[in-house]
């Protein structure tokens, strides 16, 4: 079996990267796909960039070019609801997209308006983040192609489809990954509250994503352990 594991950001996938064995590195359409072993597994690590078109053309080639059976994004987002803070998990049970005409959208393959993470995978992420120490919920996730900075389009997104974090990747990887059948789990630490402060918590770094790596690196590789 081989594990496909993503990011949009270096940072999200370079502490991983380095944990792998017997390394190989291919570069291809732009991304860069670390190939190696996880405690014993196969697995594709790669950095495929911001938005929903580098998602969904990085998954693709995962599963096309590299055998991706299975894929894990692990990565940040804005935090949407009280149910959780900074630095807590959003396990994507329902992911969707808040910027896309559903309707159309469901009229191909592979004919959804949201996508539902694999359950193996929830179960796993939610008994990694457990054995981590973190604050997980498994909930609904949105995506769009902005960043979500100001109360006006948080509240537009919370009207629309109320989701529990709101990022620029998971609907694209999950759709991809449905269309070629193959299993899939998003992964959110919430790096802001997705309003006028979510820069100065990501610049002035109330939210450390070095240390949400670290974690998020230790997660990850006890949920491809446990698969």
């Amino acid at each position: 079996m081989i594990i496909g594991i993503m990011g949009a950001m270096p940072d999200e996938v370079d502490q991983l990267c380095a944990k792998l064995e017997n390394v190989t590195v291919a570069p291809y359409g732009g991304v860069e796909y670390h190939k190696g072993t996880l405690a014993g597994k196969e697995v594709v690590v790669c950095c495929a960039g911001m938005g929903k078109a580098n998602a969904a053309a990085t998954t693709q080639v995962l599963i096309t070019k590299f055998g991706a059976e299975k894929i894990i994004f692990s990565g940040i987002a804005g935090n949407m609801t009280s149910k959780i803070g900074i630095g807590d998990v959003v396990i994507g049970k329902t992911v969707l997209y808040h910027d896309a005409q559903l309707d159309m959208i469901c009229q191909n393959p592979p004919f959804l308006k949201e996508y539902t993470g694999d359950p193996e995978l929830i179960a796993a992420a939610e008994a990694a983040c457990k054995a981590a120490g973190v604050k997980a919920l498994t909930g609904k996730i949105a995506t769009g192609d902005l960043f979500v900075g100001d109360r006006e389009t948080k509240a537009a997104i919370e009207a629309k489809c109320a989701p529990d974090c709101v990022e620029m990747e998971g609907a694209a990887v999950s759709q991809i990954a449905a269309k070629n059948g193959v299993p899939c789990v998003i992964l959110r630490a919430m790096s802001d509250n997705a309003d006028e402060d979510g820069h100065e918590v990501l610049v002035v770094k109330k939210f450390s994503i070095a240390e949400y790596v670290a974690t998020a690196t230790k997660i990850v590789a006890a949920m491809v352990e446990s698969l």
